[in-house]
Order: structure tokens, then C-alpha cells, then sequence
């Protein structure tokens, strides 16, 4: 198999592109990296398709890898032959390769290997070659043998029944098959183990649903609830068909052993082969929900670290609770955190007057212009509090109720605690509500990315490659976005291309120990950072008012010579890529003579020219600005009908939650999304996005609430 030519069909990219790509993944370069700055090398193969094509690569080497094991074993029992090596060899899948493997692979104990073991496999085959002229009971009185443990001819007909069944189980193209024909034409079935119990599967309580249609959602859903002991769940099979195609396949007429072999032909399916496709069956379309799930949070996950950071304002961060009291927190625009106290508005203690003097002292005190509120237990008797404090409040205040998912398990996490090592939970709590307004990324990436609560049944699927997954988002926001080196912390870089929490640790200590950064070159300084780790991470770490004015860019310390020439062939400093004076775009009208002449090539020079243009720009600021509030919407106050923009906050596949401020999120369904089919949510909204809705209903029973997007 050539690895690297079928990427490159999957991929639709050429194979010259995959072989650069596949090099540079072996140099040890990270995906960030060759996506930014071996754009030329690759053919500018993005970060989508690199982790696609390094997905793909793993797998199919752990593929060889399977071939070349079995091939070997069955090598060394002497059983290869020129046609078994060619299926393997042809086989895509490592199920393919497995099921090819099957009738070799060392068994434990069967009934075909005890009857194997008593002389009775001739036997079978006499069965199964259907050209003796004598009856099954005649050609079994041969292989009596007391001695053996076979004591009538009735015994050794069962006995090569049991290898027939196994024979016919191990054919891998029966199985695969069998295997196709329930894809195809399956049913899953779920009953109810008590149907009187009343719990949130109750929709799986007598249900079933073609194995080709149903969706992802709905298989996690019934995996759920199976868990719980709720519901039991089968694969109903055709299984007439099925054992009518295998008695075709095996039986070659109306012979003297057509009854045995129908009778070992079934033994084999139903006992021997329908458990093992059913398991198979429910792990191929578990693996599908669970990649279709892990891609949607991932895609979500994206979209919520790229929100557009608020900056240069004062934030007060707002944790609400009743018992306990509303923990505030006071951080400046750079994220230094100013003041915290309690308040207790809410039941039981009710101080609401006293409350609102104290809020009030705050913003006056510390300029504050933005409140961020938590949307957790307390948040709508807090809401109503904040509007009043506004609307008394005589300088402009607005608020806007974030997102707690997460907040508890930083908290109380060893890092926040390292953070703040003086505050208890709730004061860390509301200095993340603060920050994670001020900039999402920065401080979500200190949360575990699958505690964020942008995704569905993240808790029942595959953690590893969820895991993997979201990692991989979070390091391709962190390097797309960049950071500033001089005042990232430690889990902010531990995501940027090249560098580990060693390192991310070791660089904060550096600038502890000695201040600030001055150049990107003094990152060599830091302990156990290498030339390789150097080149994979400088680009991606950012420098404010250093000594080299690149370095405020995403221009690569390798480009710095050929960036310097071509700000001198145009006139230009490096210190005016600070003031915003460079424009190169509109001078340079050949491209490749100009590249030729500084020594680097066209797709460089066109990053470097758009870099020097707009140095430390934020592809943050293309994403749809957080809604803004200064008044309250209850619950009670909504009609059907009503008209009201929206942010998405979650996307799932049957729909999207939208807060419309309400302390309730409201259900778009896919249905309600658009006029025209759409296969998935996602190719209409994104986490975060600012949508205009129509409420269809309100259940104030059950807070549900039902939107439309068909206005």
C-alpha cells in the first residue's frame, strides 16, 4: 500500500504535497508550524487538512504494522499462500486485516477445537466437499473412537458440525457480508426495563430505527440509558436472509449432507457469528456518533475560544449564590485582579440595599464599565439586581451573563490555586468571569477543554481521542491567535506550537527571575529550550515594545533577513511596522522578482507584507461581537411570537441552544433553521454567533422553550 499516495486521494491534494507533509511531521515540526511556515513546502496545505492527513497517517501505519504481524504469524504456521498475502495486502481496514485473520489467529478452547482434537476434522470435510455417495451416519461410523471420546456415530456428526460452524464463522467474507447486509438493512430495537419508571429515555422505551438512518445523537442517547440499566437494546438482523445466502454459498445441491450443513451453517451464524456482528454493528455506529459528537465540540470549541476578546475595560466579575453570597472580583484591563468582597442580595439574607451600595462604591471607585455574571444557581435573582444598580448607577454600565461551564473545576483546580494562592473558590470564580469576557482564550484554556460544556455526551464517549481532539483545537486557536510571551501564563503556553509544560513553566520562570523579554532570541536562554523547540514556537510569541519590532509580528525569526531587505528596497524601518506606517501591498506589483531579490518566495512575502501592514492583528476581531445588556427579560415576560436576538451557545446535532437572556437557553431545532434542508446545524450557526429568533412556545412547567430562525 502506498500510505502517502491514498491521503492524497483522500485529501484530494496532490502526493507531492503529502510526501512534504508527511517529511516534515517525521522532523518532528508540529501542525501549527508547517500550516504557518511551510506554507511553500507544503503546497499550503492548511491546519484542517494537516491534522486530517495526520490522522490518517497514524492509521494506516498502525495498518502495515497489523498486516506485517499477521502476515508473520501465519508465515511461521506454514499456512501462507500467494492468494492469503494478496488479501492481506489489499485489505483496507484493520477489520478487514482481522477478519482475514480469523481463521488462524491462535484459539482458545471451542467445540471445533475439541472436536479437532478427536480426530473428527476429515470428517467435516467429507461434509463439506458433498461428494461421497454414503450417508452422513455412514461416514461417521469411521471416526468412533472410545479412546478419543467418541462414542457413537451421532457424536461425530455434532463434532463436525462444531468445525463447519467455526469454518463458516471465520470466513471473512461472510462475515463481511453479513456484516454489510445489517448496515444496510438492520433495525435497532431498545425496550424499557421498566416501563412505568419515569426518567429522560423515555422516548427509548419501545423504539426501533433502521441501523442506516438513525443519527448520532440518538445512539449516544440509548447507549446512555442501556448504561443506566434503563433499557435493553438488541440489532434485529434479517436472519432468514442471511442464513439462506450462506447456505447457498456453502451447500453445492440436494446432496446426502445437506441437512448437517444447513443445520452447522446456522449453529455458526446464530451462535458463533450474529453475537459478534451485533457488537461489531454497535461499535461501528458508536465510533460514528462519537466522531460526529467529539467533531461538532470540537467545531464548538473553536468558535467559543475565538469569541472577540472585550478589552480596555474594567470588569466586574460576578459569581452568584444564595447561601453563600455573590462573590465579586475587580480586574483591570490588563487582567490584574483590583478587589473581591461578598454580597449577599439573594434568600436567605436578603440584604439587596446594602448590596447595591456596595456595587455602587465599586464602579465609582474603580471605574468599572462592565459587569460579567455568571449564569449559574442564583443568576436571575442576581440579574435583577445588576439592572437596578444600572439603571441608579450614573455612569454607563452594561452586563452581559457569561458562561460558567467550567469555572467550578478551575477554581478549585491546583492551578488556580497557584494563580491565587490567597482567594478561596468563589473569589476565583469571579475573577474567570471577569477574565474569560475580557479574553476567552487566555483564560479557558486554564479549564479542561471537555468541562467547557460546549459538546453532548462528552462524559460517554471515547476520552482519549476527545481528549486529542479538543487538544488539537485549543493549540490551533492559541497559534493562530498568538501571545503576547511577556505576559502569557503558563497553560496558555503550553499550547504553542513547540513547547510543553516544562518549558511553558521554565519560560514564566525566566521572566520572573529576569523581567521581561526583550527579543524572541533571549527565549534560547530559557532552561532546556532548544534551536528546534526556538524555531517550531518564535513565531507564535508575540513581543510588545521589544528591541526587534518583528518580533511584535508573526514574521518567523528565519524570514527576518529577507523582511528587512524588502522594507529597505520600499523606504522603510523596522520601527515603522510599530507606528502602522508600512504599506508595501500597493507598491509591489511583481511578486516573484521581488521574492527572488530578498531571497524567499512569493507565499512568504505575501504573509510577511500583511504582517508588517497590520502587526499583532487578532483574527479575533472578524468574529461576531458578545451582546451587550443594561435591562432584564423574565421568563413571564415572553409571548410567542416575540422577536429577539440571540448567542448561540451550544450547537448539537438536532438543533442549537440559544440564550435570549431568560436564564433558560431556547431549542432551535435544525427544522426551524432554515427554509431549505440543511444536513447539520453547524452549516448555519456556530457557538457565539448573534442570531435573530421568533419564540414558537414557552413551557413554564418544564422551562422549555421552543425558537425559530424562520423569521
Amino acid at each position: 500500500m502506498n500510505i502517502n499516495q491514498l491521503i492524497a486521494e483522500e485529501l484530494q491534494v496532490k502526493v507531492w504535497q503529502v510526501d512534504a507533509a508527511v517529511q516534515l511531521i517525521d522532523e518532528g515540526n508540529t501542525i501549527p508550524f508547517i500550516a504557518r511556515y511551510r506554507k511553500p513546502v507544503t503546497g499550503e496545505l492548511n491546519d484542517e487538512q494537516l491534522r486530517t492527513l495526520d490522522e490518517r497517517l497514524k492509521y494506516l501505519r498502525n495498518l502495515e504494522e497489523k498486516k506485517q504481524t499477521v502476515i508473520a504469524s501465519i508465515e511461521e504456521q506454514g499456512k501462507m499462500t500467494p492468494e492469503l498475502l494478496q488479501k492481506i495486502q489489499d485489505a483496507q481496514t484493520i477489520v478487514a486485516v482481522d477478519d482475514i485473520y480469523r481463521p488462524y489467529r491462535p484459539k482458545r478452547k471451542t467445540r471445533a477445537t475439541e472436536a479437532k482434537a478427536k480426530g473428527l476434522e476429515p470428517l467435516a470435510n467429507i461434509f463439506i466437499l458433498q461428494k461421497s455417495g454414503k450417508t452422513p451416519e455412514q461416514e461417521a461410523e469411521a471416526y468412533i473412537d472410545e479412546e478419543k471420546g467418541v462414542i457413537s456415530a451421532a457424536e461425530a456428526i455434532q463434532g463436525a458440525k462444531d468445525i463447519i460452524a467455526e469454518m463458516v464463522s471465520d470466513n471473512a467474507e461472510f462475515r463481511n457480508a453479513i456484516r454489510n447486509t445489517v448496515m444496510r438493512h438492520g433495525e435497532i430495537v431498545s425496550k424499557a426495563k421498566d416501563e412505568e419508571a419515569k426518567t429522560p429515555y423515555e422516548n427509548y422505551y419501545d423504539y426501533t430505527e433502521a441501523v442506516n438512518k438513525i443519527p448520532g445523537h440518538r445512539i449516544l442517547a440509548i447507549n446512555r440509558a442501556e448504561k443506566e440499566k434503563v433499557i435493553s437494546v438488541k440489532i434485529e438482523m434479517p436472519d432468514d436472509n442471511i442464513i439462506m445466502a450462506l447456505d447457498k454459498s456453502v451447500i453445492v445441491g440436494n446432496t446426502n449432507f445437506t441437512e448437517v450443513l444447513k443445520e452447522a451453517i446456522e449453529d455458526g451464524y446464530q451462535r458463533l457469528i450474529k453475537p459478534a456482528i451485533e457488537r461489531e454493528v454497535r461499535n461501528t455506529l458508536t465510533e460514528k456518533a462519537e466522531d460526529g459528537a467529539i467533531t461538532v465540540f470540537g467545531q464548538n470549541l473553536k468558535q467559543l475560544l475565538m469569541q472577540p476578546p472585550i478589552a480596555g475595560r474594567t470588569v466586574l466579575g460576578w459569581d452568584p449564590a444564595f447561601r453563600t453570597g455573590c462573590k465579586l472580583a475587580v480586574v483591570d484591563e490588563t487582567g490584574k485582579v483590583l478587589y473581591t468582597t461578598v454580597i449577599f442580595p439573594t434568600a436567605p439574607q436578603n440584604k439587596v440595599e446594602e448590596s447595591k451600595k456596595t456595587v455602587l462604591d465599586i464602579i465609582a471607585k474603580y471605574n468599572v464599565s462592565l459587569i460579567s455574571l455568571g449564569n449559574g444557581t442564583a443568576s436571575r435573582e442576581s440579574e435583577a439586581v445588576v439592572v437596578d444598580i444600572i439603571k441608579e448607577c450614573p455612569t454607563k454600565v452594561e452586563y452581559i451573563i457569561v458562561n460558567e461551564a467550567g469555572a467550578s473545576v478551575y477554581s478549585a483546580s491546583k492551578l488556580a490555586t497557584e494563580e491565587f494562592p490567597n482567594f478561596d473558590v468563589g473569589q476565583r470564580s469571579a475573577a474567570s468571569m471577569a477574565r474569560r469576557l475580557q479574553d476567552p482564550l487566555a483564560e479557558l484554556v486554564k479549564i479542561e477543554p471537555k468541562a467547557i460544556g460546549v459538546g453532548q455526551y462528552q462524559h460517554d464517549m471515547n476520552q482519549k481521542k476527545l481528549d486529542e481532539t479538543l487538544g488539537n483545537v485549543v493549540e490551533d486557536c492559541v497559534n493562530n491567535v498568538g501571545v503576547d510571551l511577556n505576559t502569557a501564563s503558563a497553560p496558555l503556553l503550553e499550547y504553542v506550537s513547540g513547547i510543553n509544560k516544562t518549558l511553558a513553566k521554565n519560560i514564566v520562570a525566566y521572566r520572573e527571575e529576569n523581567g521581561q523579554f526583550a527579543s524572541r532570541k533571549e527565549l534560547l536562554k530559557v532552561a532546556k529550550l532548544g534551536p528546534k523547540a526556538f524555531e517550531q514556537c518564535a513565531g507564535f510569541l508575540r513581543i510588545r515594545d521589544g528591541k526587534e519590532p518583528l518580533d511584535y509580528t508573526s514574521v518567523h525569526p528565519e524570514s527576518y533577513a529577507a523582511a528587512k531587505a524588502l522594507l529597505k528596497k520600499y523606504g522603510f524601518a523596522t520601527k515603522d511596522i510599530i507606528s502602522g506606517d508600512v504599506k508595501l501591498s500597493k507598491e509591489i506589483r511583481d511578486f516573484e522578482k521581488v521574492s527572488e531579490e530578498i531571497e524567499t518566495d512569493v507565499i512568504t512575502l505575501k504573509d510577511m507584507i500583511a504582517e508588517m501592514e497590520k502587526p499583532g492583528r487578532d483574527p479575533r476581531d472578524e468574529m461576531p461581537k458578545p451582546v451587550l445588556k443594561s435591562d432584564v427579560l423574565d421568563f413571564d415576560d415572553l409571548k410567542e411570537g416575540m422577536e429577539l436576538n440571540g448567542t448561540v451557545r451550544n450547537v448539537i446535532d438536532f438543533g442549537a441552544f440559544v440564550d435570549i437572556g431568560v436564564h433558560q437557553d431556547g431549542l432551535v431545532h435544525i427544522s426551524e433553521m432554515s427554509d431549505k434542508f440543511i444536513k447539520h446545524p453547524l452549516d448555519v450557526v456556530a457557538v457565539g454567533d448573534v442570531v435573530k429568533v421568533r419564540v414558537l412556545s414557552v413551557d413554564k412547567d418544564r422551562k422549555r422553550i421552543q425558537l425559530t430562525m424562520k423569521l
